[in-house]
């Protein structure tokens, strides 16, 4: 039945079967134990054993289901549409628009061989991360036998010199140069110690294949960094093992195409290609007129943007600047793009999401009366001159998150702990509220009043 659980999409069959095999080995395991129990003899040791055998089980099914690895019986995918529509319509098969689409809530990591090298990146210029740096560089060189890479930057901060321990390893740690070194394909694994913004680093060295990202909340806000630093040593052990859930956070790939007219041939560059993970900001920067952007989705003229700018955005993304300029809450395992204008010069211009898979085009107006800026996950920012164009697509190279606990529970958890989502005083009940609850609906301010209220 694993096979099955975990080649299944959105047949919900499949998942039925599966919730019935557990619930038949399950049946069978108390079975077994109950007739443990009833050979164990007249002094009542067997019962104590299966009771506490019991006990165990329980703790352990428990934890598992709390951990995430517990079975779920439905797909967090829809389940696959009924193709006939009354009598006469169905849906046109077409044999090349086939695709199997997996199931987020299996998406589980698995490494094909042990991984080796580590990279580990930390918060900057905080100190309060220097101590758990050094614990897990030394554990992880030490203990695990990895390769460690770190920034260069790091080594050239100099409160790391209160740390003997560090010393030993410093000559052993590998380093590299955001810009100048290459880490594809030699890294196999991913830590940060720090906020959501080592997250967004991680994404930003890596602009195609991802390494599995571990994120360690020891930053300010830490929306995008479920696990906790204590039990490092257990956590990142069950990880290296395989046993660990994982969020496929979907990255834009942005190309900026300048005006072939307008770019002198003899400085012509390559198209500026990024994949970034939260948003791509169209604005008008330091200009004081209001942006004019056309928007265009798979070729087709949608609407002009007349505002502070406009913000393109993943699921991952659409919890970040897009939610403080109005947008909706997004999970990051849904497949869409956020589209939220900034401050627009229009009460009916609200945010809104277009599925994964087209194709956006913005542009500056040829009527604009300035430049736009761009900018990519808070870098790199460019300047959009009128005919210049910015498209943006899905991109197939998403960032591989490890989930603390599960898809679900960690989002909801982020939510709950950094922004305080729906978060309000209990509204009162009615026994409460006593002067209301011995009052009639005849009753009037002036009978209500105390008798010292109406003496004075």
């Amino acid at each position: 039945m694993d096979n099955l659980w975990v080649g299944s999409d959105t047949d919900l069959s499949i998942l039925h079967q599966c919730r019935m095999a557990d619930r038949l080995e399950y049946r069978l395991e108390c079975l077994r134990r109950n007739c443990r129990g009833g050979s164990g003899g007249a002094g009542g040791g067997g019962s104590s054993s299966t009771s506490a055998e019991d006990c165990n089980d329980e703790e352990e099914s428990s934890s598992r289901r709390r951990s995430g690895t517990w079975p779920r019986t439905r797909s967090l995918n829809a389940p696959s549409p009924f193709q006939q529509f009354g009598p006469c319509g169905r849906i046109m098969k077409n044999s090349a628009m086939v695709m199997t689409i997996q199931d987020p809530a299996s998406q589980r990591l698995t490494w094909y061989k042990p991984p080796l090298t580590v990279l580990v990146i930390k918060k900057v210029r905080d100190a309060s991360v220097l101590s758990p740096f050094v614990q897990l560089v030394k554990w992880l060189m030490q203990e695990k036998r990895m390769v460690v890479f770190v920034e260069a930057a790091v080594m050239e901060e100099t409160h790391l010199d209160q740390y003997p321990e560090f010393s030993s390893i410093k000559d052993k740690l590998m380093t590299f140069r955001d810009g100048k070194d290459d880490l594809t394909d030699k890294i196999d694994f991913i830590i940060c110690l720090g906020g959501d913004g080592t997250l967004l680093y991680a994404s930003h060295l890596f602009q195609q294949s991802v390494p599995p990202v571990m994120a360690f909340h020891l930053g300010s806000l830490g929306f995008l960094t479920p696990f906790q630093f204590n039990n490092f040593q257990e956590q990142v052990n069950n990880v290296l093992e395989g046993n660990a859930a994982l969020t496929l956070r979907s990255r834009l790939r942005c190309i900026v195409m300048k005006n072939k007219e307008t770019q002198n041939s003899a400085n012509k560059k390559a198209p500026t290609n990024l994949l970034v993970l939260n948003e791509v900001v169209v604005d008008r920067g330091p200009s004081p007129y209001l942006s004019n952007i056309d928007l265009f989705l798979d070729g087709k003229h949608i609407t002009s943007v007349q505002g502070d700018g406009l913000i393109v955005s993943t699921p991952t993304g659409s919890t970040a600047y897009a939610v403080a300029a109005g947008a909706s809450m997004i999970h990051p395992s849904v497949p869409a793009i956020m589209v939220t204008p900034i401050c627009p010069h229009s009460l009916s211009f609200r945010p809104i999401v277009v599925p994964a898979g087209v194709e956006l085009k913005i542009a500056p107006s040829p009527t604009a009366r300035s430049s736009s800026y761009v900018c990519f996950d808070g870098r790199n920012q460019l300047e959009l001159k009128p005919g210049d164009s910015l498209r943006v697509t899905t991109s197939i190279y998403p960032v591989p998150s490890i989930c603390a606990q599960d898809q679900i529970t960690d989002w909801f958890d982020s939510l709950a702990e950094c922004l305080h989502w729906n978060v309000r005083k209990r509204q009162k009940h009615l026994e409460e509220l006593t002067d209301l609850t011995h009052s009639s609906s005849n009753d009037t301010l002036d009978s209500l009043e105390t008798p010292e209220e109406k003496e004075s």
